[in-house]
């Protein structure tokens, strides 16, 4: 799994910048335009949070856990829907921010959840924590399957009969390429530069192939009920993310430059926040990557 410094290198460096640009409960995960790309980023970030209500039942009375909470958007959905809702992160500026609103949230493994953790929930859901779960070195040494297997099992441990796990997650797309063949070595632009300038941005990280894997994996404890490819809503929310956070402002500048340190001293920081290149919307675009929401409901 990405270890508590590399997500604290995704997301704890670049903390207040997002919450710059997209706002103090920033959703960073992918929006749910359902082809309707005139919605705005707000307005499609509402649908899918509608969409993952729908699904497991967040209403009053309900007590959902969210496993890999980012900045709170759910969990503050959650509280308006008048549910209880209770988050865990592994980067610990995530952490601070969502408790500066008042949400519960817990600087804590997601794989490491158990009943003696939280107590008993009545619905699950974690988007986009799912893709930190396995590294690449747990896959060149054959875990993934067993990394994600226990995922589930814990998962479940934590539901009654019937209760849903909602899983929004990117996976590998149809193109991927082998392991061996990415590196930063490679020509500029080309797949297996891309995929490691992804690397970079995202160090420890290594995702499922294809949503077949996952519902394989989550067998026996949970049957799925949906499965939906979010693919192109990500292509649109990332381009509505760069737009956001390239949007030029003072104190952008100010906090860019107190990572200036950083990047003198780290040629991954450099790589993989300066070149310019927004790998994971091109991964998209060229289909080595897709995204799923999968809906699953553990067996009875």
């Amino acid at each position: 799994m990405a270890e508590r410094k590399d997500l604290d290198f995704t997301y704890s460096l670049t903390d207040r910048l997002v919450r710059l640009s997209l706002g103090e409960l920033a959703d960073f995960s992918a929006a749910k335009y359902d082809g309707d790309f005139s919605l705005s980023l707000e307005e499609a970030q509402r649908h899918k949070h509608d969409y993952v209500a729908e699904q497991i039942g967040i209403e009053p009375g309900r007590h959902v856990l969210d496993l890999g909470c980012g900045w709170g958007g759910l969990l503050n959905y959650i509280r308006d829907r008048g549910a209880t809702g209770v988050g865990v992160t592994l980067s610990s500026a995530q952490a601070a921010a969502c408790r500066r609103h008042g949400l519960d949230v817990h600087t804590y493994d997601a794989r490491r959840v158990a009943r003696e953790s939280f107590g008993g929930v009545d619905a699950v859901a974690s988007l986009g924590a799912f893709e930190h779960f396995c590294s690449p070195e747990d896959y060149a040494a054959g875990r993934q399957e067993e990394i994600y297997r226990e995922i589930f099992e814990r998962v479940a441990s934590v539901l009654p009969a019937r209760g849903r796990f909602y899983l929004q997650t990117m996976v590998f797309g149809r193109n991927m390429i082998p392991l061996e063949q990415i590196s930063t070595r490679a020509p500029r632009n080309s797949d297996a530069w891309i995929l490691a300038l992804m690397g970079c941005q995202f160090p420890g990280s290594w995702l499922p192939f294809g949503h077949e894997q996952i519902v394989r994996c989550a067998e026996p404890r949970f049957r799925l009920v949906s499965s939906i490819s979010g693919r192109l809503d990500y292509i649109e929310t990332i381009t509505q993310w760069n737009r956001r956070i390239g949007a030029p402002s003072l104190r952008k500048t100010l906090l860019k430059l107190q990572l200036l340190p950083r990047w003198l001293t780290s040629a991954d920081f450099r790589l993989a926040f300066t070149s310019g290149v927004s790998a994971n919307k091109v991964c998209f675009e060229r289909e080595l990557l897709d995204h799923y929401r999968l809906v699953l409901e553990k067996a009875p």
